[in-house]
This record gives structure tokens, sequence and C-alpha cells, in this order.
């Protein structure tokens, strides 16, 4: 967890006032995290209940890196008991967001916070806007799936949208730093647990909603209402929104905050294509905005969906002040993000690519689209992770099936979950015959997609995309599909 080189400090009296409780202890904390493994000393830890444990079980381990006091709920104070000072309220959750502004000073007051959130498009679409942004010289940072830029820092996180005390932590960094802008992935479980509460966002953006996270929302309409939660005068007063999508159109009905769309189809859009012509290696494009802006650039992005995550990237990048020129200019040497069809090339005569594609939709996508860019086979390897929504793995097994011309289906994150039970569940109801395959070794089933490209050909490896490692029985060990892809390709010479 990064944290600012200034000195923050408050009391716990100061805290209970803030939080309206009642607390007549004048100890001083120095920094808020609420994970046991992130304390420093003088901190104050935020003990969670949790869906294993209550983080008041780490209370020794809190005490021993130097906590200095506790806030947690009524069954968190059961079992801390007097071990140390404690701030004691329910539905913490709902307070800890504003509490670490507080505590920072509400560091995204005072920086252009831009929030995206959608099922697919995210991590590409906010890297495109951080692209932009460096290229016409600003000083920016990016919180998102693939870690926590600051300036030209990388570091990792463990959520596409980090606990509250790491994002106010990384906002005051951002301030002291005087860095202009951060774009972020807003996740739906960061909506839904109030991880983002506090932040006052410059801009929102929604790219788009397709089925996944329905073991931890329920529905599609309880996913949708997350979601819209971010598009309210509470996080900001300015949303983009792409209208191509069924729930974007209607999110974007919805009035409570100023809403720009974004479409490729439409063109009454607020912004939208007046140019889309596809060349080698991507698109020539014309892109037309409020006020009549015209941008004009190569785009060497592939597919279609990407067309969709620059225009939303370009909109909020002209809509923040960025001169439309230097936007045109910048297009050609945008790059996807890491793991999003990312190119493993070692000199073989087929097209290698790794993408983060896990849901039924975004598999349908990234599979169309590589139909149509390559003259050989399409030969493509995807599992479903373990512990997760159940009802979307019969959807990508026949989604793999039908859109590749070799499919190999096998193991993502088996997690605490029987990867052959996974497996079954992903082919159910499907004739496999001589198209398909099931080998349960992620490792195994690359090498064999690899020993069956011929030239002309495109191997893709679905699901994993930027990740580093693979969890098995919980237990995660190194794994990256970039790396074992090369791997696999290097013992073909």
């Amino acid at each position: 967890m990064i944290r600012p080189i200034s000195e923050f400090s408050k009391s716990l009296t100061q805290a209970a006032n803030f939080l309206g409780v009642s607390c007549d202890n004048e100890i001083i904390f120095s920094g808020i995290t609420a994970n046991s493994k992130n304390i420093l000393a003088g901190d104050l830890f935020v003990a969670l209940p949790g869906t294993k444990f209550h983080g008041a079980n780490f209370i020794d381990d809190a005490i021993n890196s130097g906590a200095v006091a506790v806030l947690t709920d009524s069954a968190g104070a059961t079992i801390i008991g007097s071990k140390l000072p404690i701030l004691e309220m329910e539905q913490v959750r709902a307070f800890l967001g504003p509490l670490c502004s507080w505590f920072y000073d509400s560091p995204s007051q005072n920086l252009g916070v831009i929030g995206i959130t959608g099922t697919n498009g995210k991590t590409t679409t906010a890297s495109l806007l951080n692209q932009v942004w460096k290229y016409a010289g600003k000083e920016t940072g990016l919180i998102g799936t693939v870690g926590i830029e600051i300036g030209s820092e990388i570091l990792p996180t463990t959520h596409t949208t980090p606990e509250a005390p790491e994002l106010q932590a990384v906002f005051a960094t951002l301030k002291e730093r005087h860095l202009e802008s951060v774009v972020m992935e807003v996740s739906s479980h960061g909506l839904a647990v109030a991880r983002v509460l506090g932040i006052r966002f410059k801009m929102v953006a929604f790219t788009n909603l397709t089925q996944d996270h329905l073991d931890f929302h329920g529905s599609m309409d309880k996913y949708f209402e997350t979601k819209a939660k971010l598009f309210s005068t509470e996080f900001s007063d300015l949303g983009f929104v792409n209208i191509d999508d069924q729930y974007g159109e209607k999110l974007f009905t919805s009035n409570q905050i100023q809403m720009i769309s974004i479409s490729r189809l439409n063109s009454k859009a607020q912004w939208h294509y007046e140019r889309m012509e596809p060349v080698v290696g991507g698109f020539e494009v014309a892109i037309r905005g409020t006020g009549g802006v015209l941008i004009e650039g190569c785009l060497n992005l592939i597919g279609e969906h990407n067309l969709d995550n620059a225009l939303m990237a370009v909109a909020m990048a002209s809509e923040g002040e960025i001169d439309p020129l230097v936007i045109g200019n910048s297009l050609k040497y945008l790059v996807g993000a890491p793991g999003r069809l990312e190119k493993v090339e070692l000199g073989q005569d087929f097209l290698a690519l790794v993408d983060y594609a896990h849901t039924p939709d975004a598999v349908e996508r990234t599979l169309t689209t590589l139909k149509k860019s390559v003259s050989g086979r399409l030969i493509a390897v995807l599992g479903c992770g373990g512990d997760r929504d159940r009802t979307k793995r019969p959807v990508m097994g026949k989604a793999l099936l039908s859109g590749s011309d070799v499919a190999i289906f096998t193991s993502d994150n088996p997690r605490s979950e029987n990867p052959q039970t996974i497996l079954n569940e992903m082919t159910a109801g499907l004739e496999l015959n001589e198209k398909g395959s099931v080998v349960i070794d992620r490792r195994e089933a690359i090498a064999l997609a690899v020993t069956q490209a011929k030239a002309g050909d495109c191997v893709v490896l679905l699901g994993k995309g930027h990740e580093s490692g693979q969890e098995i029985n919980g237990v995660k060990t190194a794994f990256d599909d970039r790396l074992e892809l090369a791997r696999a390709i290097e013992e073909l010479t």
C-alpha cells in the first residue's frame, strides 16, 4: 500500500466526532488501513466483517505491526476486547471512504478524477485515456485491474477498485506529487461495498453491461442498479454513456446528472464516428463530438470493441480540455492495455495473442473480431474461473466452440473447485467432435494449441490476460499466459 510522504494525523476523538460516535480517547493515529498486512506503526486498523473471517480476528497481527486503535462494529469489538482502544459503530464500510477522505484532507476534490465502469472495456478505455493525457504532456495516474500507475511508477494491486484506505492514500500521493489527473476503473463490487464513497469524480463513464458477477449480484437488474449508482450527484455531475448498449441507453435517460452520449453506430449521439475505415492493423477514423469538433487519425488497435473504447477515451479527453489536434495526433501511438489482444512474437509464422476476455460477450466479441482479421484457422483456448458465476460457463463454452475453428477447453483459476466439474459445466450439451478438446492442465492446453498452429493461423489464449498467477486449491502459483505462450512457441524450434 502506497502512502504519501506528507504527515497526516488525527485523534480518535476527532475521528469519533466525524463519524458521529462517542469517544474521549485523545490517542493520535497517523494512517488508516483495513488490511492487517499493510499496517504501519501508528495506524488506525479498520476491522471489517468478511465472508469467511472478521477482520478483528487479525488483531494480534495488527498490534504486532504497530496499530494504535481499531475502528470496528460490535461483533469486532467483542472479539478484540480491551486489546486496543476501539471506535465502535455499525455499518463501518458505509463510513470508511468518507473517513479516509477526511483524514487525507479530501484529495479527490483537488484532482481531476475520472471513473470508468462497465463489464468490458474499463481497463482498455482507462489505459487509452491515460495515454492521450501523457501524449498531451500531463502528469497523470491510473488505478485499475493491471495495477496502480503514478506518473512513471507502477505498483501492483489486488483489486480492480482498491479498498477506500488505499484509494485515498493514492489520491493523497498524487496530490502531493502535483499530478493533474487520475483515471480509475470502478468495479461493481467496489460500488456495492462502498469503496468509492468519499471520492468526487470530475467525470464518470459507462462502457457496457453484459453477464458477469451474477454470483455476487444475483441478477442483471441488480448488477445494473449497482453500476448506475456512480451516475448520481453523490459522485459526479457529468457522465459519459455508450448508448449502443441497451443498459447504457437506459442509464442515459435516467437524467440524474448531465449525460453525454457516445455511440459507434448512432450518428445522433453527441460523440460518434463519421468514418471508421479498416486498414492493416487498425482503422482510419474521423470522430465528431460536441460543438462540431472533428478529430481524425489512424487507430492502430484491432477489433470493433476497441473503436468503442477509443471513442470513449477521446470524448473524455476532449471534454477535459485536451486540444483536439493533440488527441488526433496521439491516436496512432495508442496501444492496448496489457493482456488485451496482446501479441507474443518470436518470429513464428502464425499470430499469437493473449486476451482477458472472461465473459460470454467478451469471448464472442473477441473471437468474431479475430475471425475477420486472420486468413487461417482460429485456435482458441479458454477456461472459466472457480468460485464465480456458474451460469456463464455453458454460455462461454458455446461461444468458444462456435466462434473458433479449434476450441480447447481448459482451466482458468479453479480456486477451490474441481477443475473437471468446471469443464463439465462449460461443455454441457456441446458436440465437440474433432473441433473441440478438453485439456485440464492449462500449460498442456497452450502447448497443444501451439503445436496445431500452421502458417497464417491465429492462436489466442482467453480469460487470464495480464494475470501472473493461477490459483488451484487455494494455492496461487506463478503462471503468465504470455510467458507460457512464448515458451510453447520456443519449443517448436
